[in-house]
């Protein structure tokens, strides 16, 4: 009998920062991986690109828009039974104020400060380059 080969997901990501914090969003409980927090962004539509996706994302989740989307890494996570590739921008909101449309809250943090939250484990590379520690780095664009 044939291996089933892992679904693959492609997400975008988000790193927004205002006044040396970031944007967190905590996921509402239905959501897998519910009550955990997590940069905002989400997954691609077949065909479409990585920065149209992200704009699209943000607009739906968080009702704002970002300036320009700088690449700043690609994180990498292996699930049970699939497999999930993200590319991650940089970038300021440009326009509107975020609110938590698809989120159950939103917060402002340091890079110090995110260890404190319960983050899914493909972010932990990403939370590590933010905060400093290279121990754990993400695969850098």
């Amino acid at each position: 009998m044939a291996k089933r080969q892992p679904r693959v997901v492609h997400a975008a990501i988000a790193v927004i920062e205002r006044r040396g914090r970031y944007l967190i969003c905590r996921r509402r409980l239905q959501d897998s991986f519910g009550g955990y927090w997590e940069f905002p962004g989400g997954k691609r539509h077949p065909g479409e690109s990585w920065q149209r996706c992200l704009r699209r994302e943000l607009r739906e989740e968080l009702g704002i828009r970002v300036g320009t989307l700088r690449p700043f890494c690609r994180l990498y996570h292996r699930y049970r039974g699939r497999e999930a590739f993200f590319l991650v921008f940089r970038c300021a909101v440009d326009g509107g104020r975020p609110r938590p449309l698809a989120a159950q809250a939103l917060r402002w943090v340091s890079a110090g400060e995110l260890h404190r939250y319960r983050f899914p484990p493909a972010n932990r590379p990403l939370i590590a380059r933010l905060s400093g520690d290279c121990s754990a780095r993400p695969s850098v664009l």
